[in-house]
């Protein structure tokens, strides 16, 4: 299902930035001549692709996160833990100024949680089963409350943008070098040949490191921002609570996919420079913030 998901999300980008650019009129990177870059063409076609993939996906991101989750959305709550799961978030967004997300709870033993959606009025929140089976309720209202203030904070739409911003400029950087390459060292004179191909994807991989870096920092601003949320919505004392008990348990590895982990209550444990790409700081950091903030 996730191999299907990835190639339907990939031939919708393929597609609708083939439009864009017809409709746009942008041709070839290269100019009349065949030789030189044309500068402002590359920029047009990076910057719609680039913005294309981080759209799509976040205009998608309920459906896949369902699907790849297994979420089941809880239409008519069959259990009191259901019906107290539902007038919980319903509370919680109505003080935080939002629609009422639909609420769902996924299989799995980890304890996590996520919010989704294109924007703050037609969002996804979700727990695990494992999570509302271990954690008291109070704590489960902290979670919930942290989820819905990534909701009203807009994250899910800011990192989408950030994301298709560095997305179009790896993309150019890296055409760019792969025809410095081409010209400069392997003179080639016409078009391009192997050398710009095996340059631009090498420097995509190197750009798109760092590039990811620069993500991972601004997602794990915008897990501050989300944790202050939940402390304002459902205490501070219960907020601590959560990550106390996130940090009990954090040797389980998550259970997300890697498109659900920026916008999940925990990232898992990482040391040392994986630590740069992390989505979320460290739990120690994120609780002494809420015990000084």
């Amino acid at each position: 299902m996730r191999i299907l998901l990835f190639l339907a999300t990939n031939l919708a980008i393929m597609l609708v930035a083939s439009v864009t650019l017809s409709l746009l009129g942008v041709g070839s990177m290269l100019q009349a001549n065949g030789v030189d870059l044309d500068l402002g063409n590359l920029l047009a076609i990076c910057g719609v692709f680039g913005m294309a993939g981080s759209l799509i996906s976040l205009f998608i991101s309920k459906w896949m996160a369902k699907r790849s989750t297994g979420t089941q959305i809880i239409e008519q709550p069959r259990s009191a833990d259901e019906q107290w799961l539902i007038d919980t978030v319903a509370q919680l967004a109505q003080e935080a100024g939002i629609k009422m997300p639909e609420v769902g709870i996924f299989p799995s033993q980890v304890s996590n949680a996520f919010a989704t959606g294109w924007n703050k009025n037609d969002a996804l929140v979700a727990v695990s089963s494992g999570l509302l089976q271990r954690f008291r309720k109070e704590e489960v209202r902290a979670v919930l409350a942290h989820e819905i203030g990534h909701v009203a904070n807009g994250d899910m739409v800011t990192l989408a943008l950030i994301q298709g911003v560095v997305n179009a400029f790896v993309m150019f950087f890296a055409r760019v070098i792969g025809h410095t390459v081409d010209r400069v060292i392997l003179k080639n004179e016409q078009g391009h040949g192997i050398g710009f191909f095996i340059t631009t994807i090498f420097a995509e991989i190197v750009l798109g490191i760092l590039a990811s870096i620069i993500v991972a920092w601004f997602s794990r601003r915008r897990e501050y921002r989300a944790d202050a949320m939940g402390a304002q919505l459902a205490g501070s004392a219960a907020m601590i609570g959560a990550l106390q008990r996130l940090k009990a348990e954090q040797e389980m590895p998550s259970e997300l996919p890697d498109s659900m982990m920026a916008f999940g209550i925990s990232g898992g444990l990482k040391h040392g420079l994986m630590a740069m790409l992390a989505s979320h700081p460290p739990l120690d950091d994120r609780i002494d913030a809420l015990r000084h903030g």
